[in-house]
Parts: C-alpha cells; sequence; structure tokens
C-alpha cells in the first residue's frame, strides 16, 4: 500500500502540480510531435523511480511512464472539446489502474490477490450498491409522491445533478461509518439541508419539500444500513 501512496504521490505531482498549462496546450495541439509530452514522461519515469525509494523499481518506473504516455497520446488524439470531460476521467481512471497493476506486478501478485481479498469484495459491492443501484430503488420509491411542479423545479438544476449528489452523499455517508465518523453524518445533512431546502422554501411548495425530504431520507438511510453492513461482514473476516 504505502509504494502505491508514492507512486500516485508521484502521479499528482508530475501531472498536476508540475505540468504547466503551457505544456497541455502544446501536447493539445502537437500531439505526438510536442518535446513537452516526452519531457511529461520522463518526468513520470524519474518521480517514480525516485519516490519509490528501491533501485529494483527503476525499469517498472519507465513502466509506468511509457504506459502513461500511451495513454495520454490515446487522449489527446481522440478527445474533443465537448468530450474533454469524459477523456480526463478515463485518462485518470487508467493511469490509477496502471499503477495498481505495476505495484502487484513488482511484488508478485496478479489480478488472484484481489479474486481471493474477500475486503476487496465486499468493499466494492457495498460502493456499486450506493451508486446506480441505489438510485433506481429510491426513485422507484418516491415515484408515487412525485409532485406536479418537480418538472418546473428540474429545469432550473444542472443535468443530472441530483443524481449526482445523492450518489456522493452516500458515498460519503458510507466512508464515514467505516471510519468511525458517525458525527459527519450529521454535519453532512445539515450542510444538504442549509442549500436544497433554502431553494425549496422560495419555491413554497409543501408536496415538492416533502418529496425532496422523503428522498433525502431514505438516501441517508440505505446509506448508513449499508455501512453498517459492510463494517459488520469486515469485522467478521478472519
Amino acid at each position: 500500500m504505502i509504494l502505491f501512496i508514492k507512486l500516485f504521490l508521484a502521479h499528482l505531482l508530475g501531472d498536476f502540480i508540475w505540468q504547466p498549462n503551457s505544456w497541455v496546450a502544446d501536447k493539445e495541439i502537437k500531439k505526438h510531435k510536442s518535446i513537452y509530452l516526452y519531457l511529461h514522461v520522463l518526468l513520470h519515469a524519474v518521480l517514480a523511480a525516485i519516490l519509490s525509494g528501491e533501485i529494483n523499481f527503476i525499469p517498472y518506473a519507465f513502466l509506468i511512464a511509457v504506459t502513461h504516455g500511451i495513454i495520454d497520446l490515446i487522449k489527446l488524439n481522440f478527445q474533443k472539446s465537448k468530450t474533454k470531460r469524459t477523456w480526463f476521467v478515463v485518462d485518470q481512471i487508467a493511469h490509477v489502474l496502471v499503477l495498481t497493476g505495476v505495484v502487484l506486478l513488482y511484488q508478485n501478485k496478479g489480478i488472484i490477490y484481489f479474486w481471493q481479498n474477500n475486503e476487496f469484495w465486499i468493499l466494492i459491492t457495498g460502493v456499486l450498491l450506493l451508486t446506480k443501484p441505489a438510485s433506481i430503488f429510491i426513485k422507484t420509491i418516491i415515484s408515487i409522491w412525485e409532485p406536479e411542479n418537480q418538472n418546473s423545479y428540474q429545469d432550473n438544476s444542472l443535468i443530472a445533478a441530483g443524481n449526482y449528489i445523492g450518489i456522493l452523499e452516500r458515498l460519503f455517508v458510507f466512508g464515514f461509518i467505516l471510519t468511525g465518523h458517525f458525527e459527519a453524518i450529521g454535519f453532512l445533512l445539515a450542510a444538504k439541508s442549509i442549500f436544497r431546502f433554502g431553494d425549496l422554501k422560495e419555491a413554497k411548495d409543501r408536496k415538492l419539500t416533502e418529496y425532496v425530504l422523503i428522498g433525502t431520507l431514505i438516501s441517508f438511510g440505505i446509506a448508513i444500513l449499508a455501512g453498517i453492513i459492510v463494517q459488520a461482514l469486515l469485522l467478521q473476516l478472519p
């Protein structure tokens, strides 16, 4: 784990802290012809080698750098102005997966490591449950109370913002429970109430307010229940 943390730090330094905007702009224009692309790759190799603190890791550091350059080239060649956000997310996920794979390879652990890791399966199931499945479940349950003015309220919101807010709040609650910070759940609920229900009060629609409140409480309830169950399962592992 500490090796992964060091490599992730190297990634943050190379991709964000020590990569000037001028490098990014030049890479987007010239793509594989940009000298800054190769300087960027070299920087990642040096950072990974230095922060790992192990001479034997140097070949793996260059493996990380080469795959980093390949991933960046794919992104540069396929991203468009309208898909930059999507490609940014895909790019970062790919880099993290490479770091994970290199760490497992260096420690002589393959995919079987995760396959046989009970903690991994319990956690990943809990996390995935709180994303789209929970959203669909909540939407189905509260659809019987759907108020007439909901559409007009959503017209003034960002596209799918409510769905993303719900997923994030459930993941936060899940993390708070697993780390033993139950008091943070109250803070999160209070913060959401301030921002969300202030707008609903101005709308002067009691049914819409109750509709959102029911959805919020169900969302928090599912996250709390999932967190408690996952925590109990983890404690039972040998």
